[in-house]
């Protein structure tokens, strides 16, 4: 669900050039090239194995003319795309710290959820390095890590302008936070209405359904 709430977040912002960084099997470059008219979606995934088969994905769903997907490594993301060469990033990011909660054994999972490959610090200096200025970043990660999020992106220079908490059900604390920046933007956030995935009585809510095109 965290990539599809991404792709739902970033599809109103226009772009002519978008990356998603740490894009796994690019599903958020898949479902940005149908909720989007943007020409040009890269993807930059660091497991070679991954990165295939979200190439395949892109050749398969006859999109690989519009979502070209690369094998790569963020922190050497100027290196292969090029400074401000993007006008709006998305990323999904590994959760949780090293060091931090049960890592899994599996090496792909272990680089997917935890910050093995990357940390926060790294993801917010490659946003600095490829965004333009006044583009666009967004960010789906753990509630929970709130706090850091918000200091790395000022820290970076990446002004945080909308968020908004998504609570498993109407009386449950959140779980998960999509938040929107702007490289050197103004200082002002606008704080959106949660997102409840379950409704009261147990079922996806009206919203859910709206965003998996229900």
């Amino acid at each position: 669900v965290d990539a599809v709430l991404l792709a739902d977040f970033a599809k109103d912002a226009r772009s002519k050039n978008t990356l998603d960084l740490c894009t796994g099997t690019g599903i958020v470059p898949i479902l940005l090239s149908a909720k989007t008219d943007t020409k040009n979606i890269c993807g930059l995934e660091i497991q070679a194995d991954i990165a295939e088969m979200a190439q395949r994905s892109t050749v398969y769903n006859k999109i690989d003319a519009r979502v070209h997907i690369t094998e790569g490594d963020l922190k050497n993301a100027c290196e292969i795309y090029g400074r401000g060469k993007f006008d709006k990033i998305t990323c999904n990011p590994p959760y949780i710290k090293c060091g931090a909660g049960i890592q899994n054994d599996a090496g792909t999972k272990s680089v997917s959820r935890h910050e093995v490959m990357c940390t926060l610090d790294d993801v917010l200096r490659a946003v600095r390095e490829l965004l333009i200025s006044k583009g666009r970043f967004f960010m789906v990660h753990r509630a929970s890590r709130l706090a850091d999020i918000l200091c790395t992106m000022r820290k970076y220079g990446i002004e945080p302008k909308r968020m908004r908490l998504v609570h498993p059900a109407p009386d449950k604390a959140p779980n998960l936070v999509l938040v929107e920046g702007m490289k050197d933007g103004g200082e002002e956030l606008k704080m959106l209405p949660p997102l409840y995935v379950y409704g009261a009585d147990g079922n996806y809510s009206a919203e859910i359904d709206r965003i998996y095109g229900r």
